[in-house]
């Protein structure tokens, strides 16, 4: 069943823009074919396709009930930027996993800085492909993808938190010491190429951060996010 978003859904609601090529040219769905949008109220509509115009795709309720989709627990994962187009990688595959939120992040050893316009544009593509990937999975939301932040921004974020868990080289907790299935608002940390520097380490865990181990082997920096969330949403049974 292909699957899109809105914001509100009427009995009859007309899809327009992007998602209209979709179905029209890739899709190449015709009249009578039925398809799901999910709603900001995370209530997915089973639709009737009516009529398809230039002017988009006119779509017929058939019955709505609610996303269940999503995970029990809201996790926001801010993860050091990477080199290249990992980002996108890991952007997709997290929302696909059932990120939150995520938030990239500038650390010391980051090799990627882009300047304030290729920031902008990145940013832009991110959310394109998470709302891409949410579809793909079939999410009740689309999870937010945030500007970039530094380090020490992202540290006094860490009180909205229930809990926060630093993914670090230099040893911590087994994570399903750290967690459990009751937890609801979790914040994640992964680094970059070079790793956290010390100083970065101290900052987060003065905040109130947590330091975790991902196992005896170093992960890649675009391999760690996805072990993370895999880890915490298999502890939360939520890959049940």
């Amino acid at each position: 069943m292909d699957w899109f978003f809105a914001e509100n859904i009427e009995e009859k609601h007309m899809i327009t823009g992007e998602d209209a090529i979709h179905i029209t040219k890739s899709l190449r769905m015709s009249v009578g074919e039925v398809l799901t949008i999910c709603d900001s109220t995370k209530k997915e509509h089973l639709c009737k396709i009516e009529r398809i115009s230039p002017d988009g795709v006119l779509v017929r309720e058939v019955s709505a009930s609610e996303c269940m989709n999503e995970p029990s627990i809201e996790v926001t994962l801010f993860a050091a930027l990477t080199k290249g187009d990992k980002m996108e990688s890991v952007i997709q595959k997290s929302v696909e996993l059932g990120v939150h939120r995520i938030i990239p992040v500038l650390t010391d050893r980051c090799i990627s800085r882009p300047d304030n316009k290729a920031a902008e544009k990145k940013h832009q593509r991110y959310q394109k492909i998470a709302a891409q990937a949410a579809m793909q999975s079939r999410r009740a939301i689309i999870p937010e993808v945030c500007s970039f932040m530094d380090l020490k921004k992202a540290a006094g974020m860490l009180g909205e938190f229930d809990k926060t868990i630093l993914f670090y080289e230099g040893g911590g907790s087994p994570l399903r010491e750290l967690i459990t299935p009751d937890d609801i608002n979790l914040a994640l940390f992964t680094g970059p190429e070079g790793g956290f520097d010390e100083r970065e380490v101290d900052c987060l865990t003065e905040n109130g951060a947590q330091t975790a181990t991902l196992g005896k082997r170093i992960l890649r920096a675009e391999t760690a996010p996805l072990a993370a969330l895999s880890a915490v949403m298999f502890h939360t049974l939520n890959l049940e």
